[in-house]
């Protein structure tokens, strides 16, 4: 009985951990709204934030394997918890400054928070996966639990842009960084927790091999890996691009209110955390290449057709007001409605082309996986291209470069993930 109360603690504290990274990654997109208004900013330096917290994966992910092969799971969690009080602390300093008398000194400021952050958010990210897995004892169960933790991931990426709506209300050029101390302090305050929790609570660590960069070189070898490495990168500007620009859209070619704006993309990770339910119940009945086949499919169906949907059409989208839990709507264009939709289809997104990518990888699976994660800096090179097409041009024009990441996707899943050779 001891023994399945230690591990339940440890699944829990990692479920937690899964939680967290949800919510402190997405503060960056209602941030950039923030700072687009603190002088005439540009859609590409807005994004900042996104930058530094995705820019860290492309350095981290390799090292936060090393640290894991060498200190453990455990301690590697810990690391990875001071990094992440050190970044909000950092970001927080950054709205205790003036930015009219200088503003590109907040901005690096912040810019280095975000970056510090993003190390942590790597670091955890390679913890919670395979702890999970392994607390659920791997095939079935441990993939359950993946899912539940993902199920979490999507519940606290929706709390970010309600409470950050909430907090800034309607921005204006007076809105300031520190009008988002209260998130940034929930954050801090989930880390010291999180980090005292797992400092008590004992976990059982598996053997470590060590890390062997040197298979890096083996596993590109394998063409059909990497095109799937190529596929997580731009599987990032789906995800994180689609919302962060219908954000910018309501809000700059709108009007709307940011916490009325804050209701409505937070419908688009409502639709992750569906979709996250749905792929659970599927996954074990569906493969891989046809959950990804059709959810590209429908990401390029749903795409064109918000970009050129009149903007004078618009439908009702639910809300939930969780201050007072009462149900709502808010009334948006047609085509930003078939833009949270795509919610549903990223859900899956990430597992699929993961699991494609590996396929007969063997000993190279490991080191694979290490990669995967550098990959998560796509996000920062998608966002920056996305902004840089809609401020030569508009925000519906931009969602060019989500169309084309979907249909590389497809690409990958009709031809470019079938394996031509396995690890003996």
């Amino acid at each position: 009985m001891a023994q399945e109360k230690k591990q339940w603690g440890a699944i829990i504290v990692m479920i937690a951990l899964f939680a967290m990274i949800a919510f402190v990654t997405n503060l960056c997109s209602p941030m950039a709204t923030i700072i687009k208004n603190q002088g005439e900013i540009s859609n590409v330096l807005a994004q900042i934030g996104n930058y530094g917290n995705f820019v860290a994966y492309l350095l981290m992910g390799i090292p936060a394997g090393m640290l894991i092969s060498k200190y453990g799971y455990k301690k590697t969690a810990l690391i990875g918890l001071a990094v992440g009080i050190i970044g909000i602390c950092i970001q927080w300093f950054s709205g205790q400054l003036d930015a009219k008398e200088n503003l590109g000194l907040v901005f690096g400021v912040y810019l280095a928070g975000a970056f510090i952050a993003g190390f942590c958010m790597c670091i955890l990210n390679c913890v919670v996966n395979p702890m999970l897995n392994l607390l659920g004892g791997g095939g079935n169960k441990g993939n359950q639990l993946i899912q539940i933790g993902g199920v979490f991931n999507s519940s606290a990426a929706v709390a970010v842009y309600i409470l950050m709506g909430a907090l800034i209300g309607e921005v204006t050029k007076d809105t300031k960084i520190a009008d988002a101390t209260p998130a940034l302090m929930i954050a801090l305050a989930i880390f010291v927790v999180a980090f005292i929790v797992i400092l008590f609570t004992k976990i059982e660590e598996p053997e470590q091999a060590p890390v062997d960069v040197s298979l890096i070189k083996g596993a590109v070898k394998y063409r059909h890996f990497v095109l799937g490495v190529l596929g997580i990168f731009l599987y990032m500007g789906i995800e994180v691009g689609t919302p962060t620009y219908i954000l910018q859209y309501l809000t700059n070619e709108q009007n709307m209110a940011a916490s009325t704006v804050g209701l409505v993309v937070a419908v688009y990770w409502l639709m992750m955390l569906v979709g996250r339910f749905v792929g659970g119940a599927i996954g074990g009945k569906v493969s891989s290449r046809t959950q990804i086949t059709v959810v590209s499919t429908l990401t390029l169906v749903l795409v064109l057709f918000g970009m050129f949907a009149p903007e004078t059409s618009t439908i009702s989208v639910p809300t939930i007001n969780w201050a007072t839990l009462e149900f709502g709507s808010e009334s948006v264009p047609m085509g930003i409605f078939a833009f949270l939709l795509v919610g549903l289809c990223t859900s899956v997104m990430w597992g699929g082309i993961f699991n494609m990518a590996v396929e007969g990888l063997g000993k190279y699976t490991a080191i694979a996986s290490g990669i995967f994660m550098t990959m998560v800096f796509g996000c920062a090179v998608m966002v920056a291209i996305q902004g840089y097409v809609a401020d030569i041009t508009d925000y519906m024009t931009s969602y060019w470069v989500v169309v084309f990441c979907a249909a590389y996707l497809l690409f990958y899943a009709l031809i470019g993930s079938r394996v031509t050779k396995r690890e003996e």
